[in-house]
């Protein structure tokens, strides 16, 4: 299972409709106080959604925290559509630069051939 937001900068993740991925993301309190946040995530396309369940992050100044979401690509997602991961926290967001892309679960493959 490809995880997503690990130690990365972004990149695009294959998988199939009904497929099942994870998301990691550290979060870090820049602040110089404690402070409380909800935080959650969604995925984002033209033709599907996938919405993460709301986490509360509380952090001392300072200190991170790892938060982990689990999901599956809709079963009725289009093949080659992709959706953008964006993490809502504060009554704003940031879309990161992490994608699914669709891909089929059909592949083909040659078994035999011939020239005569």
């Amino acid at each position: 299972m490809a995880c997503l937001a690990c130690g990365g900068d972004g990149g695009v993740v294959d998988k199939a409709p009904c497929e099942a991925f994870m998301v990691k993301i550290t979060f870090k309190n820049t602040g110089t106080a404690e402070g409380t946040w909800a935080v959650n995530i969604a995925f984002e396309g033209d033709t599907w959604i996938w919405k993460g369940t709301r986490q509360t992050l509380t952090l001392k100044p300072s200190k991170t925290k790892t938060l982990t979401w689990n999901g599956t690509v809709p079963c009725d997602a289009q093949t080659d559509s992709v959706a953008r991961l964006v993490v809502y926290y504060n009554n704003s967001y940031t879309a990161l630069n992490w994608w699914i892309h669709v891909v089929s679960k059909a592949e083909l493959a040659i078994t035999s051939s011939s020239v005569e």
